[in-house]
This record gives C-alpha cells, structure tokens and sequence, in this order.
C-alpha cells in the first residue's frame, strides 16, 4: 500500500488562499501527472527545451482551492460536490489547473472506498479523452492513515514545487 500526505498550501504569493495537494509516497502527485503526460504533451508541443518542458509539465496543474472543495472528507472520499462530479465516469478531480481555476485543467480520478481501503484510479484529462487512462497508479491507500492524513494536512508556507524567486505559470 502507498502512503498520502495531504497538503495545505498558499496560491502563489497571496498568503491567505490555500489549496490543497498531496504527496504519494513522498512524491508531489503533480510529479506523477508530468511523467504520465510527458511522452502525450511531446506529440503536441514542439520541444522548447527540456529545463522550459519540465517547467511546463509541473507547472500544469495546481491544488484544488480549500473553498472549493468545501467538505473535503467527502471530497477525496469520492462524493464531491455536484459541480466537482463527472457522473459519466464516476471520476473526482484531485487536481485543478494552475492558472487557478481548477476545472480549466483537472486532473480526475476514480475514488473507490471499502472499510480498509481508499484507492485513487484510472486517471485521466478531460480535455484530451485521446490520451485515454493515464499511465498513473493504481493508488491503494489504507483507510484509517488516510483519513488521519485527511484530517490533519500539513500547513507548508509555499507551494512545494516551487523555487524561491521562480513564478509558475
């Protein structure tokens, strides 16, 4: 089973907005979608350079606002809200867009509970229903550190994929 850490973080510079994220395993999940997506975005993109491409790649997707989520134990148990469900395919966002509007660019997930377990699968874009499932887990979570983790996300004072100085797109 993998471990999750979830994460409460500010957007960008403004300090009183946060939004969450998650490492799996220690690993920022947006890492996990830049190698899923690396090899699809390089038949649409013209290479820019591979430091600019990596940038591009984490810099794709951002947390999901805490005011959005709202009741965020029913959230990343798999019963978003109505506007956060995609009823033709059972899917949750895990995470929005980094422009900041998280349904520009989601990145969805099937969530599927039992008493023990909590598993994140068949990932996928929404806006490239080409790409098909991404190359990303299964995830298998167990319930009860995952719900203590949900609980109490770790409060950092930055995003942590982000440089001091550098600005995500």
């Amino acid at each position: 089973m993998q471990r999750i850490e979830f994460l409460n973080y500010p957007i960008g510079e403004q300090r009183s907005d946060l939004q969450w994220g998650c490492r799996i395993d220690g690993t920022d999940l947006r890492v996990y979608a830049a190698d899923a997506t690396r090899d699809l975005w390089s038949q649409e993109r013209e290479d820019e350079g591979s430091a600019e491409q990596e940038r591009f790649l984490l810099g794709q997707h951002g947390g999901l606002t805490l005011s959005e989520v709202g009741d965020a134990v029913r959230h990343f148990l798999g019963d978003p809200a109505p506007e956060f469900a995609d009823p033709s395919t059972g899917s949750t966002p895990v995470l929005g867009c980094s422009c900041g509007v998280w349904g520009c660019w989601p990145l969805l997930t099937i969530i599927t509970t039992t008493p023990e377990t909590v598993t994140w699968s068949s990932f996928r874009q929404p806006f490239r229903k080409e790409w098909g499932e991404l190359a990303m887990g299964p995830y298998v979570f167990a319930r009860p550190a995952y719900e203590a983790a949900l609980a109490e996300p770790t409060r950092l004072a930055t995003d942590p994929l982000r440089t001091p100085g550098e600005v995500m797109p």
